[in-house]
């Protein structure tokens, strides 16, 4: 499957979809494989593996170990350039363009890019726009940048707007893991508006009708992490 086809045809069509952000410090192979056999049950269309601060690099074992009981594309969610494996089937490729933090706009970028030219997996060109929260998150903290204030949607927009005039092909809106808000539906919706150019958002999410409210708002993909590791049957709703 070619996956940047498939998140531009899930904005095209204007299809909302759900996402599941397995961070590996979070999980042992008995709970991961239970939070897996709910995925299969329900409507969880991708799997992101990563976070912004890993104690212990396992991600070539978590993706290996997700690989073999489930046949739902695993996508890298990386939070450094350590955090690539050749057994996913695609990654963001990202840039921190909410930010001014020159390491998380290329630095880490360049230190990636020669080992994934030799890996075959799928590079996905991701804007990465951190958004305000009530608090300061792993996110704010490791990538020592101001994130997007919560109230500005027009300058989400700008921001949005000049990664995919740089050539990226979709954007991650973001609290943070852990976050105890959403990204506002107005920065959402604005950033929608934006044609041709796929929306992703998360964190913050702890009911599933936020989910929904997100979709409403204009998100296509809509991503699930912290209230998975609290609360594995909060699948059951999707």
């Amino acid at each position: 499957m070619n996956l940047l086809s498939h998140f531009q045809n899930i904005n095209l069509n204007n299809e909302k979809h759900l996402a599941v952000l397995i961070d590996p410090d979070f999980y042992y192979e008995k709970k991961l494989e239970s939070i897996l056999e709910k995925c299969k049950n329900s409507s969880v269309s991708f799997i992101f593996v990563g976070g912004s601060f890993l104690s212990q690099n396992t991600t070539n074992e978590i993706i290996q170990f997700i690989k073999s009981k489930v046949e739902i594309p695993v996508i890298i969610f990386p939070g450094s350039c350590f955090q690539i494996s050749p057994y996913a089937d695609a990654i963001f490729f990202m840039s921190l363009i909410s930010g001014r933090n020159p390491d998380f706009l290329i630095g880490q970028q360049v230190m990636a890019a020669p080992l994934l030219e030799k890996m075959k997996i799928e590079i996905l060109p991701t804007g990465y726009m951190l958004v305000e929260g009530d608090y300061l998150t792993t996110a704010h903290y490791m990538s020592n940048t101001l994130p997007l204030p919560k109230n500005k949607p027009n300058l989400a927009y700008a921001t949005a707007l000049a990664g995919k005039f740089l050539g990226l092909k979709m954007v991650y809106l973001d609290t943070g893991s852990g976050a105890s808000n959403l990204v506002p539906c107005s920065l959402i919706e604005k950033v929608s508006q934006i044609p041709d150019l796929p929306v992703i958002v998360g964190g913050g999410i702890k009911e599933p009708m936020q989910v929904h409210q997100l979709w409403k708002a204009g998100a296509d993909i809509v991503v699930i992490g912290t209230a998975i590791e609290n609360n594995p049957n909060f699948l059951n709703f999707f």
